[in-house]
């Protein structure tokens, strides 16, 4: 028998694409099934936010012209980072309910201060000049620029709420059992892989000075190695959450069970 006619063009991203994806419809599933959505609504949306770009770059890439690809993917990046910062404050109030309201505000702008000091501190920035031009162009680069330093914001957060709640969260609701914990476990390692592949992208970019094609072609396979295996971080993440999320929280079941038997006298 022959199989020379079969096509396998199975590429590690195409494997991941449809691995993040089909993992992306399951948390949503687990999410609505499991009435999570009610207690972590932007955390819900942020997902669904993701599933739709990654299935928007599936099917539009390639079949709309470069500027209204570039209107809708910008559109969408800036949502999505929007509703990355709400996904903060909804699991930080989960996570510290009770604080008090003062020790809220300060430990939230001193972390705010800390993170985006380091965003104005890490360029490249472009000119003024550059922002203000009237011009569709110069519309799209700020676009792109308030995604790119609004998400690089939301992670350097991320990961600074994550040793929060890690170091803080059992004195409030926030302890090891819990699904906000668990979600901003998964958040941080998410944020920390994310955080990584955007520095050593910007190193290969400054540094990286091919003088061959073979050196290119190196330069190039590196540089998919570290997004596949930041892909593959967030897919763990996602598993992570389906399973953790279709659990209920250490004692709910128990205290649901018993709610009716308590009723009764």
């Amino acid at each position: 028998m022959h199989f020379n006619h079969f096509n396998f063009d199975f590429s590690a991203v195409k494997v991941l694409w449809a691995l993040t994806f089909a993992a992306l419809l399951v948390l949503m599933v687990v999410l609505l099934g499991r009435d999570r959505v009610r207690r972590y609504p932007f955390f819900t949306a942020s997902i669904v936010l993701l599933a739709l770009r990654l299935l928007m770059s599936r099917l539009l890439y390639g079949k709309l012209p470069s500027f209204t690809l570039g209107e809708i993917f910008l559109t969408l990046a800036d949502l999505t980072a929007l509703v990355g910062l709400l996904v903060l404050v909804e699991l930080a109030r989960q996570a510290f309910d009770g604080l008090q309201r003062s020790l809220w505000v300060v430990n939230s702008a001193g972390l705010l201060a800390v993170a985006g000091t380091v965003i104005v501190l890490w360029g490249p920035w472009p000119t003024w000049k550059t922002l203000t031009a009237d011009s569709h162009t110069a519309v799209l680069r700020f676009m792109q620029l308030f995604a790119e330093k609004t998400d690089t914001l939301v992670l350097m957060m991320t990961i600074g709420l994550g040793l929060a709640v890690i170091l803080f969260g059992r004195k409030y609701k926030a302890g090891w059992r819990s699904h906000t914990q668990r979600i901003v476990i998964g958040l941080s390692i998410a944020a920390i892989s994310q955080l990584a592949l955007i520095i050593a992208l910007d190193r290969i970019a400054r540094t990286a000075a091919p003088q061959t094609r073979a050196d290119l072609d190196r330069i190039v396979g590196f540089r998919d190695k570290l997004i596949n295996t930041s892909t593959g971080v967030y897919l763990a993440v996602l598993v992570w959450w389906i399973v953790c999320l279709w659990m209920d929280e250490h004692g709910t079941a128990v205290e649901s069970a018993e709610l009716p038997a308590e009723e009764e006298q």
